[in-house]
């Protein structure tokens, strides 16, 4: 894997100043931070706590068959929607819009391409963001928030261990940093496989649109966030919340459960929960020899 700082990238500005402005101080920030790894802590942390990982409006928008661009395609339109609605976005509008921020404010931000391993032999699937301060390089991961930047260390296993809740393990293992988390629809947890860096604006915008015609998140609503000591969320139907001890609560939910969840625990308006469709099941990936009537993958 390509080390993040071994040579200058040129990113182009991707939000406005007058945007800039606006997002810091909904991250409750009054000034302008200024490229350290204490801010980056203290933005990265303030993000897990105000900016979760949801589908809200890429649901609405696949279920009702909109042609335009997927919700969150620009940061420009993912912050509009955060401010708005209290919204985030799935992985590749999350870390589009996170390194837009960084960008701005004048990290060495780069974007990341990754597998998240939630079954055998799977193509990269998912986007994240790596930050570099000298020779060491931190994830910033916005759809496993983490809660604190994850330091890659070439040699040595890192953790954030020190909180249960969203703690994650990262180490190397044939050239490559795995990290190990608890997504809230398996709560036993999968690995992360990071493949590289520095993939491009327009390469993030081609990844997030193939999931228009098939993604995991099409079909049924998620979300996910850290409140306090806690992450909670929704999942596959269910209110789930991983406690500050690490212990895991989950119940099903009524649509009516579901959207005091989403509004009252995840924060997200009221205006547009109201708008999701009735979660369905989600059909086997194309191609796939399930949806071939060939039976498992597995």
């Amino acid at each position: 894997m390509e080390v993040i700082g071994e040579r200058a990238v040129r990113e182009e500005k991707l939000i406005s100043e007058a945007l800039l402005e606006r997002v810091l101080a909904g991250l409750g920030f009054d000034e302008r931070p200024t490229p350290s790894s204490e801010s980056l802590r203290a933005l990265y942390s303030s993000w897990c706590q105000k900016v979760p990982f949801d589908n809200v409006r890429k649901l609405i928008h696949v279920r009702s068959n909109s042609p335009g661009l997927l919700p969150g395609s620009t940061p420009t339109d993912f912050f509009e929607g955060w401010l708005r609605f209290r919204t985030g976005g799935t992985c590749w509008a999350g870390a589009g819009a996170f390194h837009a921020l960084l960008v701005a404010l004048g990290f060495e931000a780069r974007r990341g391409v990754a597998t998240m391993l939630a079954a055998p032999d799977l193509p990269p699937n998912h986007g994240t963001v790596g930050v570099t301060f000298g020779s060491e390089t931190y994830l910033v991961d916005c759809s496993i928030l983490h809660g604190e930047p994850l330091r890659l260390a070439p040699d040595a296993e890192t953790v954030v261990r020190h909180h249960q809740a969203w703690g994650v393990q990262c180490f190397r293992r044939d050239g490559r940093w795995f990290i190990r988390w608890r997504p809230l629809n398996r709560l036993d947890g999968f690995e992360c496989r990071l493949e590289r860096f520095g993939a491009t604006n327009s390469e993030f915008a081609n990844s997030y649109e193939q999931t228009r015609s098939w993604s995991p998140f099409n079909y049924q609503v998620t979300a996910r966030t850290n409140r306090g000591a806690r992450v909670v969320g929704v999942a596959l139907g269910n209110a789930v919340s991983i406690e500050k001890d690490g212990s895991a609560v989950q119940r099903p939910l009524s649509l009516s459960e579901r959207k005091r969840v989403l509004v009252e625990e995840v924060g997200i308006s009221e205006e547009i929960v109201q708008q999701l469709p009735e979660d369905v099941a989600t059909p086997p990936p194309p191609g796939s020899r399930t949806a071939q009537g060939l039976g498992s993958e597995d």
